[in-house]
C-alpha cells in the first residue's frame, strides 16, 4: 500500500494520487474530451515519460482506466478514460479555477464557463447542506475526527 493511503487526513490521501501539477492538467484534458496519449501530449506540452508516469498513477488509482483501441490498418493502442471517480474530479477543478479567477484574475476575465446542459444556466461550486441550501464558507464549520499527529515547522 502507497505510504500516502495510510494517513488519517483525506486531504494528505488526496494528494498523495493528485498532487502534481501535470496530473490535474491531465485529468482537465480528460473532462474535456481527451482520452489519447497524444491528445494529452499535445495539449499540455508534457514530456512523454512525465505524461506515461501520471497516467499509470491515475490509473493505478482508479482515477482513470485502460481502455484498448485500435485504428484500421494499426497496432492495438490505449485510451485513457475517466472512472466514476475521475468524473466527480470535476467539482475540485471547479473549486479550483472559482478560486484562481477570484483571487488571481486574468486581465480579460475567466477563459472557462460552466453552465447546465440543460438551460444553460452559469454553475459554481459551493458547500451545500443536507435540505439543499448554499451555506457561505464562512459559515461552515470543519470538525476533525481523527487527531493527526503535530508536525514541527521550520529547523
Amino acid at each position: 500500500m502507497d505510504a500516502s493511503m495510510s494517513e488519517p487526513c483525506a486531504i494528505a490521501r488526496s494528494l498523495g494520487v493528485l498532487g502534481e501539477r501535470w496530473t490535474f492538467l491531465i485529468v482537465r484534458e480528460a473532462l474535456w474530451g481527451a482520452t489519447r496519449f497524444g491528445e494529452f501530449r499535445d495539449a499540455l506540452g508534457v514530456a512523454p515519460d512525465v505524461l506515461s508516469a501520471r497516467l499509470a498513477r491515475l490509473v493505478d488509482a482508479g482515477v482513470m482506466e485502460k481502455v484498448p483501441y485500435q485504428e484500421p490498418g494499426s497496432r492495438q493502442r490505449w485510451a485513457y478514460e475517466l472512472t466514476p471517480a475521475g468524473r466527480d474530479l470535476q467539482v475540485v477543478l471547479g473549486a479550483m479555477q472559482g478560486w484562481g479567477d477570484r483571487h488571481i484574475p486574468r486581465p480579460e476575465g475567466p477563459s472557462v464557463e460552466r453552465r447546465t446542459v440543460h438551460g444553460g444556466r452559469p454553475v459554481r461550486v459551493a458547500f451545500v447542506d443536507d435540505a439543499g441550501r448554499e451555506v457561505a464558507p464562512s459559515e461552515v464549520e470543519v470538525i476533525r475526527r481523527v487527531a493527526t499527529p503535530a508536525r514541527r515547522v521550520g529547523p
